[in-house]
């Protein structure tokens, strides 16, 4: 990644400074339960209930769960840096000893996220190395009152001043 000639800065170091949620994008395929970490999670509109996620155009989990339609994005808790890292992960059986619970689309929703929603897929966009892509919400709620699982400058958590 080459560095920014105004500052020297690459993107990566700049922009890792915003601060941003660690999800888990599931759905239920024919051959079983599918998913990966996601960190580009985002509200997009109320009216209709939209949401945004970015997967990176290298996934190979994206099109398996594209192509169940339905999906659900978990809010991860800052309890759940194992779940985080496992799903970030490829080849392995990210659901093995994992509990979970079926959202009305029949895709896992994770034990102890914080917040889920059930979405299906509204449109998908060009997004240079990733894809945007934009979800209806189905079914949505909260779950434990926990803080949530944060991802700063290329690390979990926030700078210990906070």
């Amino acid at each position: 990644m080459a560095a920014l000639p105004e500052t020297g800065k690459t993107q990566r170091e700049v922009l890792g400074r915003f601060c941003s949620g660690i999800t888990v994008v599931t759905a239920m395929t024919d051959a079983g339960p599918v998913g990966f970490t996601c960190q580009s999670f985002a509200s997009l509109s109320l009216d209709p209930p939209l949401v945004s996620f970015n997967p990176a155009r290298t996934s190979t989990t994206w099109p398996l769960i594209r192509n169940a339609g339905s999906f659900c994005i978990n809010v991860l808790s800052v309890e759940q840096k194992d779940i985080s890292n496992a799903f970030a992960r490829s080849g392995a059986d990210r659901f093995t000893g994992l509990p979970w619970t079926p959202a009305p689309s029949g895709a896992p929703v994770l034990e102890g996220v914080i917040a889920w929603a059930d979405c299906r897929l509204w449109a998908e966009y060009d997004g240079g190395d990733h894809t945007i892509v934009a979800a209806q919400v189905c079914a949505l709620a909260e779950g434990p009152d926990e803080d949530p699982l944060l991802f700063y400058r290329g690390g979990y958590g926030l700078p210990a001043r906070w």
